[in-house]
């Protein structure tokens, strides 16, 4: 983050804490009974921090949601990354055996909202690991519950959904984009570029290389070009949702499809459904995430 490392930066300290229950690292039962604590602060220089790099995040008083993902992060030293620059398995997500690890969605319920200055108390337990072969391969699963508390009181709870492959393993196939029955509410189209990646990997503490190291992405990994975040996406599209709503989200629910690269534009759209939202992302005629918000 741009407060690193349990330092003050503005008014961001990093104030960590970690418990494990017993277990080993493999993939088992002992897995599904760990439990991660940590504490952040919400601080005013984040917030700016935040505001500024999204770009599309209005002024109001009140801490803007999905900020969450920015606290309470992992504060892995630099000799504990992987060579992709994630942080080695086995601490308190399970190693697997499957090199490459993907932000594949999630669900987000928003209690209530961040104040300036909360001292936040993220828990985070994993709920489920499953082993599957397709098409492309070894595949694992893993489901990570998160709740964020202030003051003992729940404000976020988070499913995460991650996935697993294999080092040389097909990427996923393209979806082409299909014609929606509802008009476009609201509709948005980025340009990324390093500067966004490079800002949203620091304000989450990310390094995965393939958000900032060129080279990396495209040798290693087989991409051809940088990768945005799938959390970022998110967050470009739960402001999309609640301009919408012209209100807070209550609850956001999203699913990776496909990789966003930062060599070219992509589209955001929002359009009105019974239950509330439906959004998704594009990028050349391919869907890239689909959304749902309330």
């Amino acid at each position: 983050m741009m407060h690193l490392l349990g330092k003050s930066r503005g008014r961001a300290i990093r104030e960590g804490t970690l418990q494990h229950s017993a277990g080993d690292v493999s993939a088992g039962s002992e897995d599904r009974e760990r439990i991660e604590r940590r504490t952040d602060r919400v601080s005013g220089r984040l917030v700016e921090q935040f505001r500024a790099t999204l770009g599309c995040i209005p002024p109001t008083p009140e801490v803007p949601q999905f900020l969450h993902w920015c606290l309470a992060t992992p504060l892995t030293p630099n000799v504990e990354l992987g060579t992709d620059g994630h942080p080695e398995r086995g601490d308190f997500l399970p190693e697997v055996g499957l090199p490459r690890r993907m932000w594949a969605g999630g669900h987000l319920e928003f209690r209530a909202s961040l104040a300036d200055s909360d001292i936040v108390e993220r828990t985070s337990r994993i709920d489920d690991i499953r082993e599957t072969t397709g098409r492309s391969g070894r595949l694992c699963f893993v489901t990570v519950m998160h709740d964020y508390a202030v003051d003992g009181a729940s404000r976020i709870t988070e499913r995460q959904d991650i996935v697993y492959r294999g080092a040389g393993e097909t990427k996923p196939r393209a979806v082409p984009v299909e014609e929606e029955d509802e008009p476009v509410a609201m509709s948005r189209e980025i340009l990324p570029g390093a500067a966004l990646l490079f800002r949203y990997s620091a304000l989450t503490f990310n390094a995965h290389r393939i958000h900032y190291d060129l080279a990396y992405a495209r040798d290693i990994e087989g991409y051809p070009a940088l990768v945005v975040h799938g959390p970022l996406i998110a967050t470009q599209l739960g402001a999309i949702a609640a301009r919408c709503f012209g209100r807070p989200l209550r609850t956001f629910e999203f699913r990776s499809v496909a990789p966003v690269f930062a060599d070219g534009v992509y589209r955001l759209e929002a359009r009105h459904t019974a239950e509330g939202l439906s959004l998704r992302a594009t990028q050349r005629g391919q869907l890239a995430m689909r959304a749902a918000a309330t």
